[in-house]
């Protein structure tokens, strides 16, 4: 595969998997969406359902990773040439600014009307994590953790396949996948809300400090370290677990 197909392919898949996940949190945040108030269990579900549609749309340009902390992962493996990562990378934060934006669009009147105080909902959570209990170490553990929890499932389906150099073409991997991150959510999600992607934090992240929403509450950008370093750590983690025991 080119560079361009890798870039177009990330750039693509990760905007579709934001637009599917900020989108869920909207829905079950924001007032007058008909999804308010649907619960944890709709959000894990929206995130599975963002990866596998994201990563079936790009599987077939640049195998589907949407997730640098995934593109880690499969370099150190072996599965991912360490030159493509820098374009995996450019695909994969620019699609995350470009589906956290489309979200906004979709669901900009329900934005707008945040504006009303007494029925003002402060909208960070919509587009990035944060954690419950602010307690740094605890936090990025938890990252990390949960990070190797989805890694080392992965590299189990689909490690040392070289030519495809991510989750699959298509077909039963990217579906199995999807369903681990959803138990990722119901699981290991509760500390932290399970970034496990530092371009699905970062990028949203940013989008959201950008556009003009009412309310969008504390910035948290000393935690936003957390999202990118764990996740990096966790999939560095279970890759080299997997050469080790495989």
């Amino acid at each position: 595969m080119s560079n361009g197909h890798i870039f177009v392919g990330e750039l693509i898949g990760t905007a579709i998997l934001i637009l599917f996940g900020a989108g869920v949190c909207a829905a079950v945040t924001l007032n007058k969406s008909k999804a308010q108030g649907a619960g944890w269990v709709a959000i894990a579900f929206g995130w599975g359902l963002g990866v596998l549609a994201g990563a079936y749309t790009a599987a077939p340009l640049s195998g589907g990773q949407i997730n640098p902390a995934v593109t880690i992962g499969f370099a150190i493996e072996g599965s991912t040439k360490w030159e493509d990562v820098p374009f995996y990378f450019l695909g994969q934060f620019a699609g995350a600014i470009i589906g956290a934006t489309l979200c906004w669009l979709l669901y900009l009147g329900q934005f707008n009307l945040n504006s009303e105080k007494d029925k003002a909902i402060e909208t960070l959570g919509i587009f990035s994590t944060r954690p419950e209990i602010n307690n740094p170490v605890q936090n990025l553990m938890t990252e990390i953790i949960a990070t190797a929890a989805l890694m080392l499932p992965i590299l189990g389906l689909v490690g040392g396949d070289k030519h495809v150099a991510g989750i699959g073409d298509a077909g039963l991997p990217v579906l199995l996948i999807s369903l681990l991150v959803v138990g990722i959510g119901l699981s290991l999600g509760g500390p932290t809300g399970y970034a496990i992607n530092p371009a699905r934090d970062l990028g949203p992240r940013l989008t959201h400090a950008l556009l003009p929403i009412p309310n969008k509450g504390t910035s948290e950008w000393s935690y936003s370290w957390i999202p990118v370093v764990g996740p990096i750590a966790g999939a560095a983690i279970g890759a080299a677990i997997y050469n080790a025991a495989f």
